[in-house]
């Protein structure tokens, strides 16, 4: 159980940067050099970020429930 929770931690750690630096910039900074720009030339607020901010939410929250349950099996 332990070794699952771990790779769903790393899993969840690599998505939520990946999924952290797509988000749209407000200036040019990394964002802009992973595609965070790209988005900003289809429209300001488009359904694309709000579904970015929806799924980085749930990954983020995996990632935070695998962190305590990892925490909580190594402790006992």
């Amino acid at each position: 159980m332990v070794i699952a929770l771990s790779i769903i931690l790393i899993a969840t750690s690599i998505l939520m940067v990946m999924l952290v630096l797509l988000h749209k910039g407000k200036g040019s900074g990394l964002s802009d050099l992973f595609g965070g720009g790209i988005s900003s030339n289809y429209g300001g607020s488009s359904i694309v970020e709000r579904n970015l901010d929806r799924i980085t939410i749930v990954v983020g929250g995996l990632w935070f429930a695998s962190s305590v349950a990892l925490s909580l099996l190594i402790k006992k």
